[in-house]
């Protein structure tokens, strides 16, 4: 039996943006007007009414473009900011959009002025855009909205959808009641609750499936995506005394964030990061059955504080700060995050130091061993085996380990993972994207 065509509906206030548009385009319309934050709130309140189902979305929306006070000259201030303000789960996978051009579809109760400039970049097309449109005077005063357009009114989404008939199975994106509503009325088979930006505990608590970035939705859907493995599923365990800035750096990098007094048992199997405060210790038998550690972030001297050389023959990557200078605030978690993005070792205390550049279309891997000789010759051997075309490939080694980074174009299959975990003296194996 033929596999079902697939739909992609995507929000945009907050879901293919970080921004609730109006609310932006509040701020550069009434920038100069003596009651303006006064006025900011009264439209943020209106949006989260609506979003949250306290307000009918009808009501919502003429209150706010009644309070706007807009023209097409602010509208074209808020597409520029618009643009550097796009999610970025969906910025990084640009490729998906293009490659499913003729299923995915922006359905929005906001307004396709602003909407289609920002979307169209990404090869959403422009048939494929549905929202509301204002009403202008000649002078380009924003001054209404078109009030036939379903999208203007309570339940608008499930109307336009129900006017649509498309025939598949379809996927809802969003983040506020009117997404959930597309799933309540059985219009769509699964509604996923985008929290990338925006948690609403209301709406996620109905949700199929809460998807924290637009990868973990590509991740559990098995679809192309720019990162193997959303980065939202690694446990990052902070423990001791840590400055907030040096937490968001990590938080902000997408990480699953706990942050305990000390490293209790129940973490040990799967914490994939662990950032440590000045004076922390782990001891080796945690190290050892920390299976999933890839990497730890020491905040001052790990010396004495944590086994280097067994951290080495694990696998795991130790950036620590010998001199205890102020600046390790955002310079470890900096180190942390770019080694679990590009997989460079630059300034690691145990590792051969390795600074990468990003290379686009292509899918980098990761392979830690014993240094012993032979295993590049392994390694090449199985990509050969799988007709593997190689863009670039580095290999680093000290007394210990080889680090060897290789980055490929081709599509693969799962079997090239197996053959390279198994290939003797494989300490760990990883895709990073």
């Amino acid at each position: 039996m033929p596999k079902q065509k697939a739909y992609y509906i995507i929000d945009f206030d907050s879901t293919f943006t970080q921004v609730e548009a109006l609310d932006e385009l509040a701020r550069i319309s009434l920038k100069n007007h003596p009651d303006k934050e006064a006025i900011f709130q009264k439209i943020e309140d209106y949006t989260n009414f609506a979003m949250e189902g306290k307000l009918s979305f009808s009501e919502s929306l003429a209150q706010r473009v009644k309070l706007l006070e807009a023209n097409e000259d602010h509208l074209k201030q808020l597409i520029k900011h618009l643009k550097k303000k796009v999610s970025t789960s969906f910025s990084r996978n640009a490729e998906f959009f293009k490659k499913h051009a003729d299923e995915v579809l922006i359905v929005s109760g906001g307004f396709k002025e602003f909407i289609t400039p920002v979307v169209s970049q990404y090869h959403i097309k422009k048939e494929n855009i549905y929202a509301n449109t204002f009403v202008t005077t000649g002078d380009g005063k924003i001054i209404d909205y078109d009030h036939a357009n379903p999208l203007s009114e309570e339940g608008g989404k499930v109307k336009l959808l129900q006017h649509l008939k498309l025939e598949g199975e379809l996927f809802g994106i969003g983040d506020g009641y009117s997404d959930f509503q597309l799933r309540e009325s059985g219009i769509i088979n699964k509604f996923f609750a985008f929290t990338e930006n925006i948690a609403r505990e209301s709406i996620v608590s109905k949700a199929d499936h809460v998807t924290p970035s637009f990868d973990e939705f590509l991740y559990v859907n098995d679809l192309p995506r720019a990162i193997s493995y959303p980065k939202n599923r690694i446990l990052c365990l902070v423990i001791g005394e840590v400055d907030p800035i040096t937490i968001s750096i990590l938080k902000n990098d997408g990480l699953s964030i706990r942050h305990k007094t000390s490293f209790e048992d129940k973490y040990v199997k799967d914490v994939g990061i662990i950032l440590l405060a000045n004076g922390e210790k782990i001891n080796a038998e945690q190290l050892k059955n920390a299976a999933k550690l890839k990497t730890i972030g020491y905040l001052g001297n790990a010396k004495n504080k944590i086994d280097l050389d067994l951290c080495t023959k694990q696998g795991i990557v130790v950036f620590d700060d010998p001199k205890n200078n102020p600046r390790n605030i955002d310079f470890i978690p900096k180190r942390v995050a770019d080694f679990m993005n590009t997989g460079a070792t630059y300034l690691s205390s145990n590792f051969p130091n390795l600074q990468l550049p990003k290379i686009d279309k292509s899918h980098r891997l990761i392979h830690i061993h014993k240094n012993v000789p032979g295993i590049m010759a392994k390694i090449n051997t199985v990509f050969a085996k799988h007709d593997i075309n190689i863009v670039s490939q580095f290999l680093m080694t000290n007394s210990e380990i080889g680090y060897a980074i290789t980055d490929i174009n081709t599509q693969y299959d799962k079997q090239l993972f197996k053959s390279l975990k198994k290939i003797e003296h494989t300490i760990k194996f990883r895709v990073l994207y």
